[in-house]
């Protein structure tokens, strides 16, 4: 059947969106006339009943008000399910719907705009995002007119409602502006540049301080219609009269550049389908084989008059808003600055070339290490290093604009563009994204005033690169001595192990490191270079430990920064340095991962916040780094329990994080600090600041000034978890042979060693370990009989609901493992057999286990005893008397032999007549009837080999004569095979 919706070619696939939304209509059309029923519907008839009415809004223009009225009547979301359809709709269909269609759309939109509905920011959002820059077909323009007349219309609700919505559409406009204003011979055109026009000089004349939020970009998107009289004059005030904006906010320009634009703005001129194409090309594609889809990707989007425009957005993006991972920084696909490379080629115009330039370096310009993104520069500085020297003019191009925008950009404040551009240099190489500058400054194939010019802005005053940046990576016999402080010459006495576990601020949260910057080390490094020099008896206990620290975090996050680096040279023996850092540690009265049982009779001593080991376990948790990973394996080497360490702190993580509710609920910083929870407050507390060291700032949307969201938790929880498993796949490979190497049997070891540390009740280690790495631990015999021994009954009792609540699994969904347990629970002693089977029955009460199969499986066993047996056959009921009386379960307890235990089956039936008789007799009726057809069953053999249990018949025949009734009819069935 055609759809009233989108245009679909014959040879397309129905889309799946479109499909849900007809059907929802066609079930319920006859419900969608007046009078509407005044029933409340269930959730699943609410959310046909959003989709019905939503399809009516799109298609039935002549009933759009009555659909509108009716789901304004049953509404119990705030719109939330309508508008995110809508979005969904915005996102997948739009380019396909029909032109009726998509008036709706904007007319539904403005609905939602006068009730609030709740995501309506994120509606705007996307139909902002489906105008496409340098389109001037008619639908696009057509859909820019409704957009900008909606911003001016509603102005009024949305600035009370969604203020931040109106930044979005004012960046979005002043990009469109500089395409439309370009072209002047469409009449078309007029009436759009005059409304884009007027919606932009009332966002910037009456709504600055909202203005603000868009960040530098904002200069760089004004600077493109200065020859547009209304503009001229904003940035004459916007350069000399600050005032004239009425915000104490703004006083000079200088401000503007200091703001980092976030990368939501970045999306906004790249449609759904743009970005979907350009992440596959940078996360998927191969370096050598992406011009096929290059070629595609430009005939696609950039072939057009003006469509090439579009270049400056995708480099903007691609530096500011895609952000690879270490995996793919690392691996053979394309990198971002070969994209970039490539679209500046493809730039026939030189203004959009110099534009695009401009996109690549604009954060250059006014980098602060403190709060820009390293991964912003990034591509730059790889495209011109790496160009060399087979493009030399390439790089030559680069690097004469990048030097030109220092000279000439803003004359007024050229001093903060060179410290910019200075600091983003030095940060580069900080950071590893290149090893020197030396491959620029001495380049005998630029020429020599372009490299005068960069050793003069690299020398200046302002910001001076240290000459000792160099190549990270160092042959084995350059090995740095490591040299930690020496508190022994200090005259005051090492501090006790509680003085050094404990040290915490003022505010809550533990101390931490204030490493600056670490430098790299070069091949003539022979004494430390992270040597840390203590004022003799003026530094206290805490301040010596402070040192220590900052000296290990120094050496960690040297580590972690070298994996931006692709080299394959040879690297620091990391064995020679972990040796290096424990001996260090022991001079001065510490022992890295000390066994936590070891701990236990030290009064308030806690080794997981402050210490050293601490800080490693966080610096690996945080970076998951190969190179920190290969120290802890070798520390497991040396019989260190490493991997208890990191378990523990990973679990007890898990229980604080859960305690405080910052799982389940939007979480603040003071909340954290106040929560009474130490290892939360240090681990929460450590993150940011590894953030602010590893990237140059915290992860864009992340964090808001003071509101983390409950993902972010859950992330960081689950991320521990993952380090923890990591570590146990790495250390298989360098643990003894006669050592179990398999990591379930890995994960028992440090679970036991782990037990006996009273900081984290056993309950919850042993809860967070099936939660997290339920992989490992279910169904594996060792750890489930460690949880019995740990636990008492109130402990097993409150674990038991929350499997009934089915928070995690012990046993897993195959009933042969479940089955394999309980045989080997055969010979344990009562006590834990009792408490096994109370888990065993809250599990797979809830669970798809197959309980008829473990059934049939225990009893046609040829190891059955009396004894032996007689605590699991009672579990057994137990568990039998919580299921319900499926048809499969009742055939299995009909079937089972006449041997040990024979009034079990009567047993199981008793108690079904009591709690579900109807069920049980349906079950019944449906098993005789599979006997009478003999046919035949996944669960039952052939019913001519079947024999029926006696005392379930028997059990049959007293129940129905003691209810009256004549049970010969039903018993027939059974006759053959009793």
């Amino acid at each position: 059947m055609a759809s009233k919706l989108i245009r679909i070619a014959s040879y397309e696939a129905e889309n799946q969106l479109e499909l849900s939304l007809r059907q929802a209509f066609d079930l319920l059309e006859s419900n969608l006339r007046p009078p509407f029923p005044l029933t409340i519907p269930n959730p699943q008839e609410y959310t046909l009943l959003n989709q019905a009415i939503l399809y009516g809004v799109l298609i039935e223009p002549h009933f759009a008000k009555i659909h509108i009225k009716h789901l304004h009547a049953i509404v119990i979301d705030g719109y939330k399910l309508f508008s995110n359809l809508l979005v969904g709709i915005v996102n997948e269909l739009y380019g396909k719907l029909v032109d009726s269609v998509k008036d709706q759309l904007i007319w539904v939109t403005k609905e939602m705009i006068d009730v609030s509905a709740v995501g309506i920011d994120s509606l705007l959002v996307c139909l902002l995002r489906q105008i496409v820059g340098g389109d001037f077909s008619d639908g696009n323009l057509w859909l820019c007119f409704e957009l900008v007349s909606l911003c001016l219309s509603k102005w009024d609700c949305l600035l009370q409602e969604e203020p931040i919505v109106l930044t979005s559409a004012l960046y979005t406009f002043l990009r469109l502006l500089a395409d439309h204003c370009r072209v002047l011979s469409n009449p078309k055109l007029e009436m759009l540049r005059q409304l884009e026009i007027e919606f932009c000089v009332k966002m910037l004349r009456e709504q600055f301080c909202l203005c603000l939020k868009i960040g530098r970009d904002l200069v760089r998107l004004l600077q493109d219609l200065v020859h547009i009289p209304e503009f001229k004059s904003i940035w004459k005030d916007l350069v000399l009269n600050p005032t004239e904006f009425r915000t104490s906010e703004y006083s000079d320009i200088s401000q503007l550049y200091c703001i980092r634009t976030s990368s939501r703005y970045f999306l906004l001129r790249i449609t759904p389908e743009m970005e979907t194409q350009l992440r596959f090309l940078l996360s998927h594609v191969m370096l050598g084989s992406q011009k096929r889809y290059q070629t595609w990707f430009a005939k696609k989007f950039l072939l057009g008059p003006e469509r090439e425009s579009l270049v400056v957005d995708i480099v903007r993006f691609i530096c500011c808003a895609h952000h690879p991972p270490n995996e793919i920084i690392q691996s053979n696909v394309i990198p971002r600055w070969a994209v970039i490379g490539w679209l500046l080629k493809c730039c026939r115009k030189n203004y959009i070339e110099a534009n695009g330039k401009l996109a690549l370096f604009y954060d250059w310009l006014f980098f602060n290490e403190k709060m820009d993104n390293v991964m912003n520069i990034e591509p730059a500085v790889l495209l011109m290093v790496c160009s060399l020297p087979k493009y030399i003019d390439f790089t030559h191009s680069l690097l004469e604009f990048l030097l030109l925008l220092v000279d000439n950009y803003d004359l007024d404040h050229k001093n903060i563009i060179v410290r910019g551009v200075s600091s983003a240099f030095n940060t580069l190489v900080l950071k590893g994204v290149v090893h020197s500058l030396d491959v620029l400054i001495h380049c005998d194939a630029l020429s020599s005033s372009i490299r005068e010019s960069l050793q003069n802005l690299l020398l200046s005053s302002q910001a001076k690169v240290p000459s000792d940046l160099l190549l990270v990576d160092l042959p084995d016999h350059s090995t740095p001595s490591l040299s930690l402080p020496d508190v022994s010459c200090l005259g005051t006495p090492t501090p006790s192990l509680k003085e050094q576990f404990t040290c915490e601020r003022k505010d809550g949260l533990s101390t931490r490191a204030a490493v600056a910057s670490v430098p790299a080390l070069d091949n003539s490094v022979t004494t430390s270079t992270l040597h840390v020099v203590a004022n003799d008896n003026e530094v206290d206990a805490t301040e010596r430990l402070d040192e220590r620290l900052q000296t290990l975090e120094g050496i960690l996050l040297s580590f972690v920064n070298q994996c931006n680096q692709r080299s394959t040279g040879n690297l620091i023996c990391r064995e020679d340095l972990s040796s290096k850092i424990a001996k260090e540690f022991e001079s001065n009265g510490y022992q890295l991962f000390t066994s936590l049982g070891s701990l236990c009779d030290i009064a308030d001593c806690d080794d997981e916040i402050g210490s050293a080991t601490a800080l490693i376990i966080r610096t690996f948790i945080f970076s998951q780094n190969k190179r920190v990973e290969e120290m802890l394996v070798l520390w497991a080497r040396n019989a260190l329990p490493v991997g208890a360490r990191l378990l523990s702190y990973a679990s007890r993580l898990a229980y604080e994080a859960n305690a405080t509710g910052c799982l389940g609920n939007a979480v603040s910083v003071d909340k954290v600090s106040e929560s009474g929870m130490p290892l939360l407050a240090y681990h929460f507390d450590g993150y940011f600041n590894f953030l602010n060291r590893r990237k140059g700032d915290s992860s864009d949307g992340f964090l808001s000034s003071s509101e983390m969201g409950e993902k972010s938790i859950a992330d960081l929880v689950s991320s521990a978890f993952t380090a923890y498993k990591c570590f146990l796949l790495s250390s298989r490979t360098i643990l003894d042979k006669e050592t179990d190497t398999i990591p379930s049997k890995l994960l028992s070891s440090d679970l036991k060693e782990c037990s006996d540390w009273k900081r984290i009740k056993a309950k919850y280690l042993l809860s967070s370990v099936f939660c997290y790495l339920s992989d490992l631990a279910i169904g594996e015999e060792d750890i489930i009989r460690l949880l019995i021994e740990k636990l008492d009954y109130a402990d097993l009792t409150e674990m038991q609901f929350e499997i009934g609540l089915k928070k995690f699994s012990l046993f897993g969904g195959n009933p042969k493992p479940v089955f394999h347990l309980i045989k080997n629970s055969l010979n344990w002693n009562c006590l834990e057999q009792h408490k096994f089977w109370g888990l065993v029955r809250s599990e797979l009460s809830v669970s798809e286990v197959r309980v008829e199969k473990i059934i049939l499986e225990f009893f046609c066993s040829s190891e059955i005893d009396a004894n032996l047996c007689a605590i699991a056959v009672g579990g057994l009921l137990t568990l039998c008397s919580s299921c319900a009386p499926k048809p499969e379960l009742v055939g299995a307890i009909m079937s089972l032999p006449n041997n040990l235990f024979q009034d079990f089956a009567a047993a199981a039936l008793a108690t079904w007549a009591v709690s579900n008789t109807s069920m049980l007799f349906d079950s019944l009726t449906v098993f005789a009837e599979k006997l009478r057809n003999k046919s035949t069953d996944s669960t039952f053999l052939n019913s001519t080999e079947i024999m029926i249990n006696q005392s379930a018949i028997l059990w049959l025949l007293n129940y129905f004569n003691a209810q009256g009734m004549n049970g010969s009819n039903m018993l027939s069935n059974f006759c053959p095979n009793i």
